[in-house]
């Protein structure tokens, strides 16, 4: 497994100031956080091969060091659920890529398995000027866009802290449950944002970390997407 200082120092190096999303989730793996199951592809061969090993239904997602929005460019393709779909899909992605981003680097398709739908939350950290990083959650799609429903606290958090802010949003009901609903693993959410914290913590160079979505299950979570966006520079620590 790839450290994460490394994933971090190559993204500077080849002039970036994001990670690529594969790199974004070996990050998030590397700290124990739960992903979809994926592999990065260079051809359909290639892609038909993952998806067997995977099982449908599958996802594809363009690799670009140009493109940070995939689903802007038509670099996102979902509920693919045969070798035939998937045929399709992967040649309908890359047009679409090409040409709307024609310009844009394709270092390959990323193809991951599609995780089951369910209640969807947002971890997400900035750096703000005055107080450093700042870890934010709420209920992810609609709630987050539409009703703000969030909460924050400054960097570095602990499981109590965690426990806190998932209790303050006003869709907390939603997360334990209600009108025979089970509720979620709560426990796996604040597990999640501890994690966060902590990769962070470690690794100061990042300025914008967003999971978003992160389902959760009556037990367990996965996070489907990550972004994540470095400063400039590496930030100097110590002597």
């Amino acid at each position: 497994m790839q450290d994460p200082k490394q994933i971090i120092e190559k993204a500077l190096k080849d002039g970036r100031k994001f990670l690529l999303e594969p790199e974004a989730k070996s990050l998030c793996v590397h700290y124990s956080i739960s992903v979809p199951k994926f592999m990065v592809v260079n051809d359909l061969e290639s892609a038909i091969k993952a998806a067997h090993e995977l099982g449908y239904p599958v996802v594809l997602k363009v690799v670009s060091p140009d493109i940070i929005h995939k689903s802007d460019v038509g670099g996102v393709i979902l509920n693919i659920n045969s070798e035939e779909e998937l045929k399709e899909a992967y040649e309908r992605l890359i047009d679409n890529v090409r040409q709307k981003a024609p310009h844009a680097r394709i270092l390959g398709v990323l193809i991951e398995e599609q995780v089951p739908k369910s209640v969807e939350v947002i971890i997400g950290v900035t750096k703000d000027p005055q107080f450093g990083h700042v870890i934010m959650f709420g209920l992810g799609g609609i709630f987050v866009e539409v009703l703000e429903d969030v909460t924050f606290r400054i960097l570095p958090i602990n499981k109590k802290d965690a426990l806190e802010m998932i209790s303050e949003i006003k869709g907390y009901s939603i997360l334990k449950g209600y009108r025979g609903r089970a509720g979620v693993d709560i426990n796996a959410i604040a597990d999640i944002m501890v994690k966060v914290s902590r990769i962070v913590m470690e690794n100061p160079m990042i300025r914008e970390l967003d999971l978003n979505p992160v389902m959760v299950y009556e037990r367990g979570a996965k996070v489907v997407d990550a972004r994540i966006i470095l400063n400039e520079y590496v930030e100097k620590t110590g002597g």
